[in-house]
């Protein structure tokens, strides 16, 4: 639509008023979308439309950034720059997580595999994705979830943590196995899956199969843990060379320097003036 270059405000009590309804888009952009309807003359059903639309639109988009920011995502990326050639995860399979239908069933994704894989970045596009969707989502690393559980151990609060964590309908912890395990750490993961087991979703990236996280934590935590984590879940095994090893050893990790040629001296710039003068070369 066209919009008057300066549309005349609202009047002072209408303005109040809308600020007392809590319609902060619709009030924005009332004036102009009166001042459009008054030039246009449209039907008042039109205005209604338009107004109210305007509203719940910017109500979704407040909401999705809310959840966006709530999310703790570690890079923001998405799936727009993500290749699904490069990555050794069937595409079938990437394209039947990226439905996010999992999600609402309450089952979890293990993606596992060698470092530089697409793992993280697959997990976190998922994330955003979801938070697109209307879906609340969290972040760790297993590193933070131990020491939130340390924190809650002074009033013995993890419970509490636990379940607040749990209001997110995706809980995403990333590369377990990069990093020894503390006994916080393990316990923080094995309290998480538990909580949400049939409850909410979990998604984990590790550079260990499940199977070996007996390595990294206490064999009893490690059987209870992974026994409740993979029932319900996607496993996806990535394989290959590290993308970022490739881009590195290629050159493609870093911009192309651009050479410039050397600026002379002061003094320099001098001599080659005067010798210029006297004909000869500097």
């Amino acid at each position: 639509m066209t919009i008057p270059v300066a549309a005349p405000p609202l009047s002072q009590d209408l303005d109040d008023l809308l600020h007392r309804l809590r319609l902060p888009h619709l009030r924005r952009l009332a004036p102009d979308v009166l001042a459009t309807a008054r030039a246009q003359r449209w039907e008042a059903a039109e205005v209604l439309r338009v107004l109210l639309t305007e509203e719940v639109d910017g109500r979704e988009r407040s909401a999705t950034a809310t959840r966006r920011g709530a999310a703790g995502f570690p890079t923001g990326k998405t799936f727009s720059g993500w290749d699904e050639s490069a990555c050794s995860i069937p595409r079938p399979t990437q394209a039947a997580l990226r439905t996010l239908e999992w999600i609402g069933r309450k089952e979890n994704l293990v993606v596992c595999g060698p470092s530089g894989t697409g793992k993280s970045y697959f997990l976190e596009a998922l994330g955003q994705a979801a938070v697109e969707a209307g879906h609340r989502v969290a972040w760790f690393s297993l590193e933070s979830l131990g020491a939130m559980v340390h924190r809650s151990r002074a009033d013995d609060s993890v419970v509490k943590v636990v379940g607040r964590i749990l209001r997110a309908d995706l809980v995403v912890v990333d590369d377990i196995g990069l990093l020894p395990v503390s006994i916080d750490a393990a316990e923080g993961l094995y309290r998480l899956v538990d909580a949400a087991y049939e409850r909410r979703s979990v998604a984990i990236s590790s550079n260990l199969h499940p199977a070996g996280f007996d390595e990294l934590m206490p064999k009893t935590l490690a059987t209870a843990t992974v026994d409740r984590l993979l029932h319900h879940a996607h496993l996806c095994v990535t394989s290959g060379e590290s993308v970022r090893l490739a881009q590195a050893t290629s050159g493609a990790g870093v911009k192309a320097l651009v050479q410039e040629e050397p600026s002379l001296s002061p003094g320099r710039r001098r001599q080659g003036a005067l010798n210029t003068i006297s004909g000869q070369t500097a």
